[in-house]
């Protein structure tokens, strides 16, 4: 199958079945489209033809003509429909009566409206070749048809393709008979070519080739004169087999020679000079052995001194790895604690970073409390779940943390078990096998420790690893700071603002300490309902601050003593607006400001200042709207006496889903039915 001659075949096959198929394509196709021309045109003539007769028999006012004209033009074999219907596509007139009154097809009432007057479709297996052209209402017809009526009707007429399409198959199969026979006269062509003047001039060369290489020079002659080509061909190969027969002559009178010069070369003499030469030579040889042996020596002295500096290098290379990693470490640890102001995070993050940086096991900080003279557990990582977080640490001997808390400086210890002055069970529940531990400083004084245990690969702590839980420390130290003072500055905002609240509350006897039973009534709901310690957070401070508002309300409205007029409503019921441009400046109020502007929404959507929808009312927000409307029904105001405690719950009840939560006011009203309300 690697024939030259089948390859070439099949390549020049291939190419002449490719061209023809394409010719033959193309013409198909070019015929296909000539022969829809010749319908469009001539189903647009016929078309056209029609219409300018119904319009005539219209105009003369033969209307009933138009029926029998439409059934007399079906009756064409080439004509397979002919109708004409309004805009919605309802047929009025066509050459099947029992038709009249149907809808059109879609794609005729679609391609009208589209303005595609001219399309092919195909139905029942029968090609067709569809016109439609519309009847406008001309100036002629304004005596049966008001002028507002643009359409008349739409003439339908589909002229069958059919004919068009047996012609155009008798012509591909003429085609397609030509093409064949056309490529098999070239084929055979072809063939025949490659037979006579390629084939039979390579056999008689393969001839003489073999006749070469069994030594029959005389025979290994080629003479073929079909082409140029090939006789300059078979020239180049006598050539060729008349030089080869010349070497080989040459080649062998050459061995001849060479065999009886050897034969004078073997002389006694000259084999002993030449034994003598080469005992000379074995001993060079032996003397560039033992030279070789020592500069092997030498060399594998220094192989020794490389691999002690390779392992050196590697020793160095690996401390320098461990150097890079922890400070990169420390690096991202700084980022870390440098964005976090709240201690319990930041004690939790500092402890994972810890194990983290150090490969330990358990992870801690601990700080110093003043008042018990104790230490609390900052943070932890690695502990087992459950432990007490609560629990107090004395300051006694035999604890690591006591021992840097009274040396202010930090301590490594590889081997708890080596150190008398150390117990080995920790108070916080785990055996410490090795431990590094600093301490946390604020201008110089302890406030804590930080400490690692127990390596997680077993091994023991080192100098490296103190030094670098010294450096945590130090950072860990500035943090803590930070964080404080961020406390410090966050109650300073708050005491200064609730100072405001309790001045404007103070002045009025009627509203003094509402804000602070508020504030317990809604931490106590709170609580009820399962609220996490960030959301109670919230909810505390939006308490406290969410009447600061009425320090925009004029005061003449706070105090006035008879029921207040529309106007004073709507004056009071800015006051969540006016707070929460109050506090906008202090910026860790934000989720407060939320709660506060939002404690006047109700549930059905009707509250103030924005009528959000139940979905959109946080959930801080729906308690204090609660507490703040009992502590103001169960107040005294200067135009009522306050409600019983049971009239209060009732109307809370009553509104609930309408101005309250269901369910907020569902647990606020249990509650209190529990006795749980603080007084």
């Amino acid at each position: 199958m690697n024939s030259l001659k089948l390859k070439f075949l099949g390549l020049t096959g291939l190419i002449l079945v490719v061209s023809v198929i394409g010719t033959t394509w193309y013409n198909l196709r070019n015929q296909r489209t000539m022969l829809e021309k010749m319908a469009a045109d001539q189903a647009r003539l016929v078309a056209e033809t029609v219409r300018n007769s119904i319009m005539t028999d219209m105009a003369n006012g033969r209307n009933e003509q138009v029926g029998h004209t439409l059934a007399k033009i079906s009756r064409e074999p080439a004509i397979d429909g002919l109708q004409i219907f309004d805009e919605t596509g309802r047929i009025m007139i066509s050459d099947n009566p029992g038709s009249i009154g149907d809808l059109v097809p879609t794609a005729e009432l679609l391609a009208f409206r589209t303005g595609n007057h001219a399309y092919a479709d195909n139905n029942d297996n029968h090609e067709h070749f569809n016109i439609i052209l519309p009847f406008e209402n001309s100036p002629a017809c304004h005596s049966c048809h008001g002028k507002e009526q643009e359409i008349l009707g739409v003439l339908s007429l589909k002229l069958s393709l059919d004919d068009l399409a047996t012609l155009q198959d008798h012509s591909r199969n003429a085609t397609m008979v030509a093409s064949g026979a056309m490529l098999l006269i070239l084929v055979l062509s072809i063939t025949a070519f490659l037979l006579i003047y390629v084939d039979a001039p390579i056999r008689k060369l393969v001839g003489a080739m073999e006749h070469a290489e069994q030594g029959d020079f005389q025979k290994a002659r080629a003479s073929v004169t079909s082409s140029d080509e090939m006789t300059l061909l078979s020239a180049k190969f006598n050539f060729m087999v008349q030089r080869l027969r010349e070497l080989m002559e040459t080649t062998v009178k050459h061995e001849r020679e060479l065999a009886i010069t050897q034969e004078k070369l073997a002389h006694t003499e000259e084999v002993q000079a030449l034994n003598a030469t080469l005992e000379e030579r074995l001993k060079e040889i032996e003397y560039l052995n033992i030279n070789l042996e020592e500069r092997i020596e030498e060399i594998e002295e220094a192989n020794f001194k490389i691999a002690d500096l390779a392992s050196e290098l590697e020793g160095k290379n690996f401390r320098l790895s461990q150097a890079v990693e922890r400070l990169q470490s420390l690096y991202q640890m700084g980022l870390a604690i440098n964005a976090i102001v709240n201690l319990t995070e930041l004690f939790d993050l500092l402890s994972e970073k810890t194990i983290e940086a150090l490969n330990a096991q358990v992870g801690y900080i601990l700080i110093f409390n003043e008042k018990t003279s104790s230490l609390h557990v900052g943070g932890a990582a690695g502990l087992t779940e459950g432990y007490d977080r609560d629990i107090e640490v004395p300051l006694k001997p035999g604890g690591v943390s006591y021992w840097v808390f009274e040396n202010n400086r930090p301590i490594l210890i590889e081997n708890v078990d080596k150190i008398a002055d150390f117990t080995k069970m920790s108070r916080l529940g785990f055996l410490r096998e090795s431990v590094v531990c600093a301490p946390l400083t604020d201008q110089g004084k302890v406030i804590g420790t930080i400490t690692a245990a127990n390596p997680v690969d077993g091994s023991k702590f080192t100098n490296s690893d103190l030094e670098l839980l010294s450096t945590i420390a130090a950072q860990a130290s500035i943090a803590i700071r930070n964080a404080r003072l961020y406390e410090e500055q966050e109650k300073t905002y708050l005491n200064t603002v609730q100072a405001l609240v309790s001045a404007i509350e103070a002045s009025d006897a009627y509203t003094r300490g509402h804000s602070e039973r508020v504030t317990r009534y809604s931490m106590a709901l709170g609580r009820h309902v399962g609220l996490g310690d960030d959301a109670l957070k919230r909810l505390e401070r939006a308490a406290v601050l969410h009447d600061i508002g009425k320090i925009g309300i004029d005061i003449s409205i706070l105090h006035k003593r008879e029921k207040l007029t529309p106007a004073d409503i709507e004056v009071l019921k800015q006051h969540p607006s006016i707070g929460v441009r109050i506090l906008e400046p202090i910026h860790f109020l934000g989720e407060v400001r939320d709660i506060i502007e939002q404690h006047h929404e109700r549930y059905d959507g009707q509250g103030y200042p924005k009528g959000l929808s139940a979905a959109e009312w946080l959930i801080e927000a729906k308690i204090l709207a609660i507490c703040d409307t009992y502590d103001a029904m169960t107040s005294d105001r200067p135009y009522r006496k306050a409600l019983p405690r049971e009239i209060a719950l009732q109307e809370i009840h009553d509104h609930a889903g309408r101005q309250f939560d269901p369910e907020m006011a569902a647990a606020f009203i249990g509650m209190c039915n529990d006795g749980q309300l603080p007084s």
